[in-house]
């Protein structure tokens, strides 16, 4: 036959098939002679009437694209890799976070993390426990380091994985190609990676902005004899890269009413693939697509310590689609699956997952309205049963010519499953499940809240000192005045999310950037960040030993400062340090505008000497991978502010106010620092204008200890 002779949708899927496919994707199914020059918008798509020819020709596709991979599969079949194919809820986590950790019991609090999932959307499969980014670049500490500096250390993090074994769940931890920067490590990624997670017992590695996670990773935790799943961030730019990365995270392209087929889906269907989607307020799309591939999903609420929580429809939703998985993953791996089978009504999309004893098929209302009555075709078998598996019911199909037509309710933007079991077979939790269903969709999905709602933070408070009238030795007086407090965070990531950065008492909630006229009251500040000498005399004089003390004063020796250090400015000390300190010495920590008034005054100034930059006012940075001794506090008089503070800017990063809320602890820092490590845009940023600060989260104060920050005191004037 030529090519002239061929149906239009079959010259169609040529079409398609000549042009290199990067993406995550396939081309959508169409059969509108001309396309795709002359579409006129998905809505006039025939899908049913291209399907047939779609899946013949990428199945032919297919073939010869495993064929010139050199593709082995053995990997799945692999038992200690099994789980992977049923890993369908994923969830990033945030080691800070407060249902994790309990900082006051100073305790892993594991149960309670999940036990908060379980209840509000069915729980999680496996977990990424995320302790890296992004506060790493505040110091020389790199990825491994830090996960050595969480509390209890390694032996830690060892019990909290075994926490989250116990309660079935798999655990990944992350690998960073691009930190670089930080100190070296000593040995390749992929040895210290492998390392690491057969100490602690991990199961997987998230291999963070990786494409493809590398061979090598594979190889070295073969050599360890400790089997891990690799997990990309993105598609695999190298197909063959399928053969050893057995998960990956999904990518969606923008909404639209035609849902696209998963690559890697297609090429390997027992591949998982957990779509995320961190920033989504309204899931409904990520949902359809997963639903409609038989793919997984990342359940990431805590966004960087921005806290995006699932509406209580996605978490209804979630609940419902995590259900049907769990009780059939069997048929969501079969080779045989089929995308655009035969649906009924227009932009209904559905799957069929076939074995030899069940078939399931997944359904979507891709409508802003309710359907009813008939919605699939399918080919009958004589004695088959059909369950509408959505809802937990029995169907009666509508037989004719060997074809069933199968009718059931589907909700406006919802869902809907068929299961077919074949003559003779057993599904012997059938019943119970189908009773489970009736239960769980009692309650319509578009009934639940659909709103977004920002959690509220609270500012911790900060106790006056004891008036002083008179100037304190070696502080300056800060006259009371109007001041215009202005500042915007640079988190690197957030955009101007409603929730993004810190909510200071005055506003309704959490934003990234902030204006509001203050009446400041007088008060005295130190002139210099407190120094070695100082932080010295305090230990002498209180013998003061912190509950945690890891990474405590970490650069002493010997219990004090190393000589020629006496002058500057003290780090490794925690929040909770510096607040000791300053209480011993009847002082308390500066709320963060009134260190931007001390360094500002009321000129609205961007560096504390004026508009300009001078790069002679600070230390020269430090781009090399570990710390140098910070500068002396009065080694920059040129720093001063116009009240004569000094060292505001570029040696050592300032304590000022904390935050918390619900699930997160976060310290505003002032001041930036003099260490700038290389090679990403990903290390915590530097905020050297007097209108920026920095967003540090809060775990354990071993953690939260740094080589760049500092602090320094106020007194309230009398």
């Amino acid at each position: 036959m030529s090519k002239s002779q061929r149906a239009p949708a079959t010259r169609i899927a040529e079409f398609q098939l000549s042009h290199a496919r990067n993406g995550p994707h396939l081309p959508l199914p169409v059969s509108m002679p001309g396309w795709p020059f002359q579409t006129i918008g998905q809505w006039k798509q025939d899908v049913n009437a291209a399907a047939a020819a779609w899946r013949r020709d990428f199945r032919e596709w297919r073939d010869e694209h495993l064929i010139r991979m050199g593709y082995n599969g053995a990997n799945y079949e692999r038992p200690e890799f099994q789980w992977t194919q049923r890993n369908f809820v994923h969830a990033q986590m945030m080691v800070e976070d407060r249902f994790f950790y309990d900082p006051v019991k100073r305790r892993y609090t594991v149960d309670r993390y999940l036990d908060d999932l379980k209840q509000r959307y069915g729980g999680i499969d496996s977990v990424l426990i995320w302790y890296v980014y992004p506060n790493i670049g505040i110091d020389d500490r790199n990825q491994f380091d830090l996960a050595a500096d969480l509390p209890g250390g390694l032996a830690g993090l060892k019990c909290a994985v075994a926490d989250f074994h116990r309660r079935g769940v798999k655990v990944f931890i992350p690998t960073k190609p691009w930190d670089s920067g930080t100190r070296p490590q000593g040995v390749p990624d992929w040895e210290a990676v492998a390392r690491l997670a057969k100490l602690i017992g991990a199961d997987g590695v998230n291999g963070d902005t990786y494409s493809g996670v590398p061979r090598a990773f594979f190889d070295a935790a073969e050599k360890l004899r400790h089997p891990l799943v690799f997990e990309p961030e993105a598609v695999p730019l190298s197909d063959e890269a399928l053969a050893w990365n057995l998960q990956s995270w999904g990518k969606l392209l923008p909404d639209q009413i035609v849902l696209p087929v998963s690559k890697l889906k297609w090429l390997e269907p027992r591949h998982m693939s957990n779509t995320e989607n961190r920033w989504g307020r309204d899931r409904t799309n990520d949902f359809h697509y997963i639903f409609f591939n038989g793919s997984g999903y990342n359940s990431w609420e805590n966004i960087w310590g921005v806290w995006n929580q699932f509406t209580p429809r996605d978490a209804a939703a979630l609940r419902r689609i995590a259900h049907l998985y769990r009780n059939f993953p069997a048929p969501l791996v079969s080779a045989d699956w089929e995308p655009y089978a035969h649906t009924c009504q227009h932009n209904v999309f559905a799957s069929m997952f076939p074995t030899k004893t069940i078939t399931l098929w997944t359904v979507v209302n891709r409508n802003e309205y309710d359907l009813t009555g008939a919605q699939l075709q399918v080919d009958h078998r004589d004695g088959r049963k059909y369950y509408d598996a959505w809802h937990g019911t029995e169907l009666t199909p509508r037989v004719q010519a060997g074809q069933a037509t199968l009718a059931f309710p589907l909700e406006s933007r919802g869902f809907g499953a068929v299961l077919a079991v074949e003559r003779g077979a057993s599904v012997k939790h059938l019943a119970g499940f189908l009773r489970e269903r009736r239960t769980l969709t009692r309650t319509p999905l578009q009934s639940l809240s659909a709103q977004w709602h920002c959690l509220p933070q609270q500012i911790t408070p900060i106790k006056a000192t004891r008036p002083k009238a008179r100037v304190p030795e070696g502080m300056v007086s800060i006259p009371p005045g109007e001041f215009e407090f202005r500042v915007t965070g640079v988190e690197i990531e957030g955009y101007t999310w409603n929730g993004q950065d810190v909510q200071y008492p005055w506003e309704p909630s959490p934003r990234r950037s902030h204006l509001h006229r203050l009446k400041l009251a007088a008060f005295h500040i130190d002139r210099f960040p407190v120094t070695h000498a100082q932080f010295k005399a305090f230990l002498v004089a209180t013998r003061y030993r912190p509950a945690d003390a890891h990474n405590f004063l970490r650069d002493w020796k010997r219990g004090a400062p190393p000589r020629g250090w006496e002058q500057k400015p003290v780090t490794w000390v925690s929040l909770e340090d510096a607040r000791a300190y300053a209480a011993w010495a009847g002082k308390r920590l500066p709320h963060e505008w009134e260190w931007q008034y001390a360094a500002q005054g009321t000129d609205g100034r961007l560096y504390p000497w004026g508009n300009d930059w001078n790069s002679a006012n600070v230390p020269a940075p430090n781009r090399g991978r570990t710390l140098v001794p910070a500068a002396n506090v009065d080694a920059h008089p040129g720093g001063a502010s116009p009240f004569g503070v000094m060292d505001l800017v570029g040696n050592v990063w300032q304590w000022t106010d904390e935050f918390q809320d619900a699930h997160t602890r976060t310290a505003v820092l002032r001041g930036g620092s003099a260490y700038h490590p290389q090679t990403s845009h990903w290390y915590f940023p530097q905020a050297y204008q007097l209108d920026q600060h920095g967003k540090y989260l809060l775990m354990s104060p071993g953690k939260d200890r740094s080589g760049m920050v500092g602090f320094r005191c106020v007194v309230d004037a009398g």
